[in-house]
């Protein structure tokens, strides 16, 4: 038996990358196998598939990380029960295929109002931004949330979790039609990330205070302007280097500011406290119930023009990018 996927077996152009036919996985002990309906493609899973990511998987690899689709078959240990259900996640890889092969507690049961593209774009950004902002940087009602890179994958779920837990969001985006997407998915104010005056900006936008958290997907010469910019106590949560450079920061800045940096790093928290990190699927679904969540999607794609999926991402849309399976 035999599927599609896209198959990495060099590091390269990910545009270059087609589809080729792969041996169905069959799932092991405590396993279960997506028949897969849809997949978010993100900007870190370009950079895996190019080699240019923090972590380089072993070759061949397929890759992508969320997912969603149905349950067709299970391994030993788990319920038989679960075929046909309905689940979306994320994992390191794997989704760029027809069938995908998952822990079990990998794949969660979504909510039957949810469609798979919405699923398919859900798992690692928005627990991301939960873990960030929750577990790492204790936003509190009241405070003052900075989020760069608002229009990214990232920035657009901090924006929606920011204004869940009561936080006053500022969005920090390159473009006119960036910044209305940070405002249509609830900012209240969107500021100019090429400004050169943008440390003022943002300070006029905190009311002169600085913000007390920062979401930084971006690094580069972003990190050491948002780090200047903190109020007291302020937290800056390292997340990503999506602009390039990992930067170098003046740790005096840090001192100064009564301030933390604060790395973010979801992969190894799923692996250090899995526990913890089971809850936040629960608690995210809680907040698309209440309407706080919305998964903003720019185009889809089939999975035999994975190379012009990769392209649009590579612009930089306001919304995700979906890979789809038929």
């Amino acid at each position: 038996m035999a599927s599609r996927a896209v198959l990495v077996t060099e590091f390269g152009t990910a545009e270059t990358l087609t589809c080729v036919t792969i041996q169905t996985p069959e799932p092991g002990p405590g396993e279960v196998r997506v028949l897969m309906k849809a997949a978010g493609l993100s900007f870190a899973d370009i950079l895996i598939a190019e080699g240019r990511y923090q972590v380089r998987p072993p070759l061949p690899f397929v890759p992508g990380s969320d997912f969603a689709g149905q349950i067709d078959a299970v391994g030993e240990g788990v319920s038989p029960k679960r075929i046909g259900e309905r689940v979306c996640g994320a994992g390191f890889g794997g989704a760029m295929a027809g069938m995908l092969v998952v822990p079990s507690d990998a794949a969660v049961s979504m909510p039957d109002s949810m469609t798979w593209e919405q699923g398919s774009v859900l798992t690692a950004s928005y627990t991301t931004a939960y873990h960030a902002l929750v577990h790492r940087g204790r936003l509190q009602p009241g405070e003052q949330l900075c989020v760069l890179g608002a229009a990214g994958a990232v920035g657009l779920a901090a924006i929606q979790i920011g204004k869940a837990l009561g936080a006053k969001v500022i969005a920090s985006a390159s473009s006119e039609q960036k910044r209305a997407a940070a405002i249509a998915n609830g900012a209240d104010i969107a500021i100019d990330s090429s400004a050169d005056d943008w440390r003022a900006v943002l300070r006029a936008a905190t009311n002169g205070r600085g913000p007390d958290v920062v979401v930084d997907p971006l690094g580069d010469r972003f990190t050491e302007a948002a780090l200047r910019s903190l109020a007291w106590n302020g937290r800056l949560l390292v997340i990503g280097f999506a602009a390039g450079n990992i930067p170098s920061v003046a740790t005096n800045l840090v001192l100064l500011k009564g301030a933390q940096l604060v790395g973010v790093n979801i992969n190894q928290f799923g692996r250090a406290e899995p526990e913890k990190a089971r809850a936040m699927m629960p608690e995210i679904f809680k907040l698309y119930a209440a309407g706080f969540i919305h998964t903003p999607i720019d185009s889809a794609y089939p999975l035999s023009h994975f190379g012009d999926a990769v392209a649009r991402v590579k612009q930089a849309p306001p919304g995700r990018v979906i890979v789809t399976f038929n």
